[in-house]
């Protein structure tokens, strides 16, 4: 997924449509003196809908769509003929999409299923005509309705990747190498920090043709909920793995401080992430023996399932998937 293709933001200004106004008719007919009203409704005005699509990533194809404006609905006519709703607008987005108003900054509706539609902003309704006001005391009403406005919203869409596993680490942690080597994607790999811009999604394949999705996130660092390195920019995409697989490479001064940073932040950011399934894998381990593996074990927090893992020398790679299967489908397992 090349970094600058992947777009996880936008605003749109949002405009559904009015609604139709209600038509004042007659009846006009030479054979049916004193006809009385038939005029027709006005038609509903289009809406803007959210469709959930599984073949997208991202937001990128509505990068440059500033504006969205949706078809006005028609007025009614005479011999009760009703108005042509407005044409509908239908945005698809990639699952894991979030509206929000962009003023209050209040969640709107959520995409999580493909094919699911959600109506963003609703058509105005189309206005009566004056066939609907005709009583005993006033037969011939010379009055209906107009019809009703549309919305006119700015609306922000963010995107939150839906995958199994997030990856969560300092930057050059090693967790582009791992996801590389664990799945087909392939994520910039270099030796300075922040190399990777954007996350990245791989499937990871199992067992009997089974799999799951992991996805890596830009690295964070101290401070990261406050604003320094990458931000809360990519912290709202961790939101929606289904289990957290922390990683810290075995040459940090301290791998026990390191996870609570780490763990830290994420709770400064959203404390509901404490309560996901978590996993500590120790990388890079093939420049340690097994007297200082025995002895990092000892600092490591005892109900934290971890493992030490080499993506390059295909160290315990088997058992870091094994055991995240079980944690993703302990029914299964």
């Amino acid at each position: 997924m090349a970094s600058s293709n992947f777009i996880d933001h936008v605003r749109l200004y949002c405009r559904s449509g009015n609604g139709g106004a209600g038509a004042v008719h007659m009846r006009r007919e030479k054979h049916v003196p004193k006809g009385g009203p038939d005029g027709g409704d006005g038609g509903r005005g289009g809406h803007i809908i959210l469709r959930g699509s599984s073949n997208l990533w991202t937001l990128l194809h509505l990068r440059y769509q500033k504006h969205v404006f949706a078809q006005n609905g028609e007025g009614g006519s005479g011999h009760g003929s009703t108005g042509a709703d407005g044409k509908d607008i239908i945005l698809e987005v990639p699952l894991g999409t979030v509206a929000r108003d962009a003023e209050t900054n209040e969640i709107v509706c959520e995409i999580t299923e493909h094919n699911e539609e959600i109506i963003l902003a609703k058509g105005g309704r189309g206005g009566l005509g004056n066939q609907h006001f005709n009583t005993s005391t006033n037969q011939t009403p010379r009055y209906a309705q107009p019809g009703e406005a549309g919305i006119d919203t700015i609306f922000v869409l963010e995107l939150k990747l839906l995958a199994d596993v997030g990856l969560v680490g300092f930057p050059n942690a090693g967790k582009s190498t791992l996801l590389s080597v664990l799945s087909a994607a392939k994520p910039e790999i270099a030796d300075y920090p922040f190399t990777t811009l954007v996350p990245n999604l791989g499937v990871v394949p199992y067992r009997d043709h089974r799999s799951f999705v992991m996805a890596d996130i830009p690295g964070i660092i101290e401070g990261a909920a406050e604003g320094k390195g990458l931000g809360l920019r990519f912290l709202r995409h961790i939101e929606r793995n289904s289990l957290l697989l922390f990683l810290v490479p075995a040459d940090a001064d301290d791998v026990a401080k390191e996870y609570e940073i780490l763990l830290d932040e994420l709770t400064k950011y959203n404390p509901e992430l404490l309560d996901k399934e978590r996993v500590l894998a120790i990388s890079k381990t093939d420049m340690l023996d097994e007297q200082m593996i025995e002895e990092m074990k000892a600092m490591l927090p005892k109900t934290l399932p971890t493992l030490f893992i080499s993506s390059v020398a295909q160290i315990g790679l088997q058992e870091l998937k094994d055991l995240l299967w079980s944690k993703l489908n302990p029914s299964k397992s």
